[in-house]
């Protein structure tokens, strides 16, 4: 055999292992840099992102009125929210400076709609709507009398923005499924009974769509109207109630 092709076999197995030792060691470079150039590992928990069950509708089409003349010139707003996975509905009347000592009366209109609605006492529904206000329940006193039956009342004072004292209000229905709910705060003494009776005599419905047993609801309502103690409409169909503003009277 040719000596120059004996010295390449004997050689070969030689260049072999230099290529896979260069191989290897390659790859142990790579891996190291990847070890030392990569990112630190996060340490701190990502905290998921709160989603309110409610959802607020830009333009709100209004299907409730709260027309108080007593408080002509005072600041109005109306909100209508929608629950994101049971699409029930909540319209929300305010009148007055929700933070001030002047007269503040807000409503609460809440048809549910396949979502779970706890049944919690009073005191508990007031205490979770009004949660902005920080409520200090008081006392939960005996029903009042007005044109949409029994309002069960839970007295309470606030603990964040201004100090009053506010009577909150409850009324549920089984058919249609419905709660009118909310308060009436004011810096001072608590707002009189009759006062919120009076205020709420004013609550009318604009527009049913296609709920026929919430415009059933309201009609029967009106029957029962006592137009703020004088239930002869046609001497006095909105008699003013001295008491029911008194911004309006100080003003």
């Amino acid at each position: 055999m040719h000596p120059a092709l004996h010295s390449w076999r004997e050689e070969l197995p030689a260049y072999f292992v230099r290529a896979l030792a260069y191989v290897g060691g390659l790859a142990a470079l790579s891996i190291a840099a990847a070890e030392f150039f990569q990112s630190p590992p996060l340490t701190d928990d990502i905290k998921p992102v709160h989603r309110s069950a409610w959802i607020e509708i830009e333009r709100p089409f209004p299907a409730f009125a709260l027309a108080i003349p007593e408080a002509a010139g005072q600041p109005s707003t109306y909100a209508i929210r929608r629950h994101a996975e049971g699409n029930g509905r909540k319209d929300i009347l305010g009148l007055g400076d929700p933070d001030a000592p002047t007269p503040y009366l807000q409503v609460e209109i809440y048809r549910p709609g396949s979502e779970t609605v706890n049944a919690n006492g009073p005191d508990k529904i007031i205490a979770d709507s009004a949660a902005a206000l920080g409520p200090v329940i008081r006392s939960v006193d005996e029903p009042l009398v007005s044109k949409f039956g029994a309002l069960n009342i839970v007295r309470f004072d606030t603990s964040i923005g201004t100090p009053r004292h506010c009577l909150g209000f409850v009324r549920t229905y089984d058919d249609p499924t419905l709660r009118i709910s909310g308060w009436f705060c004011q810096d001072g003494d608590f707002v009189p009974r009759s006062t919120l009776a009076c205020a709420l005599d004013r609550l009318t419905l604009l527009a049913a769509g296609s709920e026929p047993k919430v415009g059933a609801l309201f009609a029967q309502a009106e029957l029962n109207r006592s137009f703020c103690g004088q239930r002869e409409p046609l001497l006095a169909p909105t008699p003013k109630h001295r008491a029911l503003w008194k911004a309006t009277e100080a003003r």
